[in-house]
């Protein structure tokens, strides 16, 4: 009998993979839920009692969410990592977490295959094939979801006929939970026009009369390590900032851009916590780093982003970045200042030890320091050189200068 360790939800779609694996291909399952944020206890007790129901031979639970904050979320704020501008991409990190989680348990409890329950029309069936070939390339991979292609109303009608469970919301939507946010597909995402009602959202709920509240968060060699003068570890962190962030209804949003499989894809999201994070985060390397600097890290920042979420992160040259980011942010240290409004927020100051504002006594616009007027004048007449000699040029060419 083959033996499967499949990465579990107990939502539609890893509950059907499990009770289709078990019948028709006769394998013993065993399901790994892995926590990379928010679940309660009550969850990790429905998705135990879930695997009872869909008949798996043992159910494996891991919390991840240390092993997400620090292995992935802390280098995403460091490359001020948001896809296509908005999305500060949930899921990829997650994945990663869940593969390991799920390898870990298969070579522990003697498993001849992985599985996952993804489909073969978005990002995660790839990322999990990726990581596991990268991981455990002996071990075979299945996947029923992206084999038989079946509509969510069959995979519900399947269990259905075996006398199994299925809440009538995931039939619709499809909700990833984690640590640095969630994201909801389905429903209105599959038209640009449209978009998920009010009681979708978790996260991002406005409080109504809430008054407006400023936060101040610390960094250290561009981590977050404080709110409001506390040191927090990451995760206790992040779940503190969705909610304070969240209850102004802060850090929702609609994504479109690429699948890895070179579709349009959409999708909502609540990241409270990712998108202050990630706007502070910003602002203080301002102060501490170049403008070459800032430039590089910006577009490395962006290719890191674009490996992890299209399920490459164990592609060598994503070390290569993080050595990269590991000298960028080492003197990313200080504190920024926000201001949290109704479905808004401002970083309304930041502060450093090793601010190059007004460093060497020089303030912009007002006053220079360690240079007379005389080199100011020659700097800027060599600065716009090459443009004076053109247009000399196009005057003796008898052509009209700009």
């Amino acid at each position: 009998m083959e033996r499967i360790a499949l990465a579990f939800s107990g939502g539609l779609d890893t509950s059907f993979a499990a009770v289709w694996l078990r019948e028709e291909r006769g394998a013993s399952v065993i399901t790994v839920s892995v926590d990379t944020g928010g679940f309660s206890p009550e969850e990790v007790r429905r998705i135990r009692a879930r695997a009872e129901e869909v008949g798996a031979e043992l159910h494996v639970h891991r919390d991840a969410r240390s092993r997400v904050f620090e292995g992935f979320v802390t280098r995403l704020i460091q490359g001020n990592c948001l896809r296509g501008g908005v999305y500060p991409m949930a899921v990829g990190a997650e994945r990663v977490a869940q593969a390991e989680a799920v390898v870990e348990a298969a070579r522990k409890h003697g498993a001849d295959a992985v599985a996952h329950g993804s489909t073969g029309a978005g990002n995660d069936g790839v990322r999990f094939d990726a990581a596991f070939r990268a991981l455990a390339p002996r071990l075979a991979i299945r996947a029923p979801i992206r084999d038989l292609a079946p509509s969510r109303d069959e995979e519900a009608a399947y269990l259905r006929e075996r006398g199994i469970s299925v809440p009538e919301h995931t039939r619709l939507y499809s909700v990833n939970e984690g640590l640095w946010g969630i994201t909801i597909g389905g429903g209105e995402t599959h038209d640009s026009w449209k978009e998920p009602p009010e009681e979708v959202y978790r996260l991002t709920r406005r409080e109504e009369g809430l008054p407006e509240e400023e936060i101040v968060l610390g960094f250290e060699r561009g981590v977050p390590v404080a709110l409001d003068g506390v040191a927090l570890p990451g995760v206790r962190l992040v779940t503190a900032l969705n909610r304070r962030a969240g209850r102004h209804g802060i850090g929702r949003g609609i994504h479109v851009g690429e699948t890895i499989l070179g579709l349009k894809g959409r999708l909502a999201f609540e990241a409270p916590a990712a998108v202050v994070l990630i706007a502070a985060h910003r602002e203080l390397e301002k102060l501490v780093l170049t403008g070459r600097q800032l430039s590089l890290k910006d577009r490395l920042g962006e290719i890191y982003g674009s490996l992890l979420h299209e399920g490459l992160w164990f592609d060598p040259v994503t070390r290569d970045i993080e050595a990269f980011l590991d000298e960028n942010q080492r003197l990313v240290t200080g504190e920024v200042r926000v201001r949290l409004a109704d479905r808004s927020f401002a970083v309304a100051g930041a502060r450093s030890p090793h601010s190059l504002l007004g460093c060497g006594g020089a303030a912009y616009g007002e006053r220079g320091a360690g240079w007379s007027g005389e080199e100011a004048a020659g700097f800027a007449r060599l600065h716009g050189l090459a443009s004076e000699l053109a247009a000399e040029r196009d005057r003796a060419a008898g052509e009209t200068a700009p």
